[in-house]
């Protein structure tokens, strides 16, 4: 009679004189090369081959799968399914000609810091790239491609930044916006996301009708909707604003040439670099950024002593997000503490 199988196991192979010792997975009549001397190591060898069992024929281990390969499977079955597939598209684009030809194996913490440094860009730069390759991996382990995904080292994150604008360097920058007949479409762009504190791409994808592409203006009731009603729910939160009544006035005029409220002789606005900076360098504003906007009009909200939960609301920012990185310029800040601090005093 026949003894029971013992099941996938490990066993050590003693050193000869043509190789070194190593331990061995043997299975059955099987028996795998593991290449490892630690235990440790092999108890993972193990792992991953006893998973790869219950699997597909094409799942490999992280040491027989490139990273190439995990991030071209992420490119072309989830980025087109991505709200914003371009950015993962740049992403990848950093991420191949370091990771390449490394296996998923070769993720460490000290290659991660090796990618950093040749990248030589900011931080948040490299942690959304780190990200990508983050999230390309885990995609890849549960759709059965790789047994498993290894940790992705990223960089700290980064402060929040503080440039916000004064009035008057607004009002120079929307002078030198409207100066150049080539950067007049930059001028609405600017009062678009400095009354609503709205992103960049949810600004450039406004109409002025519902439609799949993103977010439409409602100039009858005076609601900016910037989310597309397409169902997709991101991050980046888009809940619909209520919009100031100089900004609806502007709304109203430019609505009578209808289609994208952001145009270039009537066709959308992919980007607004070039304007963007030939304006600011007019305006002497070379630390701005589209998404100072953003902080301006955050800033300006909470200086006017802005209530935190509506103001939440309405730029789609979190409660906490403002408490940490803004509410220091409201008028109450803080106050009450200060208040009875001198009293002790």
């Amino acid at each position: 009679m026949p003894r029971p199988s013992k099941g996938a196991r490990l066993y050590w192979r003693k050193p000869t004189k043509t190789r070194g010792g190593q331990w061995v997975i043997l299975d059955g009549k099987i028996e795998r090369k593991t290449g490892a001397t630690d235990r440790s190591e092999a108890d993972q060898a193990l792992a991953d081959y006893i998973i790869a069992k219950g699997t597909h024929r094409n799942t490999h281990t992280p040491e027989t799968f490139l990273v190439s390969e995990a991030l071209v499977i992420y490119g072309e079955e989830h980025a087109p399914t991505a709200a914003a597939p371009e950015r993962i598209g740049y992403a990848l684009k950093a991420l191949l000609p370091f990771w390449g030809e490394l296996p998923v194996a070769a993720v460490t913490t000290s290659t991660c810091r090796r990618y950093a440094a040749s990248r030589n860009r900011s931080a948040g730069t490299t942690r959304r790239e780190l990200g990508t390759l983050r999230a390309a991996l885990n995609y890849c382990a549960a759709e059965g491609y790789v047994t498993r995904a290894p940790s992705v080292h990223m960089p700290d994150k980064p402060s929040g930044k503080e440039r916000w604008l004064t009035r008057s360097e607004v009002a120079a920058l929307m002078r030198a916006a409207r100066s150049d007949p080539r950067s007049k479409h930059l001028a609405r762009f600017i009062l678009l996301a400095l009354y609503t504190g709205s992103r960049k791409t949810a600004v450039l994808d406004l109409r002025f009708e519902p439609h799949p592409r993103g977010g439409w203006i409602d100039c009858k009731h005076g609601v900016m909707y910037r989310a597309a009603n397409d169902g997709r729910v991101t991050k980046k939160r888009k809940p619909p604003v209520r919009m100031p009544r100089k900004l609806l006035a502007h709304c109203r005029r430019w609505e009578r040439d209808g289609g994208w409220a952001v145009n270039y002789r009537g066709a959308k606005v992919a980007d607004i670099k070039t304007a963007w900076h030939r304006a600011r360098g007019i305006a002497g504003l070379p630390d701005a950024t589209p998404h100072t906007l953003k902080h301006t009009a955050i800033t300006w909200a909470m200086q006017g002593g802005a209530n935190l939960s509506d103001a939440a609301g309405y730029f789609g920012t979190s409660i906490r997000t403002l408490e940490e990185t803004y509410h220091h310029h409201h008028p109450d800040f803080q106050v009450e503490t200060a208040a009875i601090m001198d009293r002790k005093g």
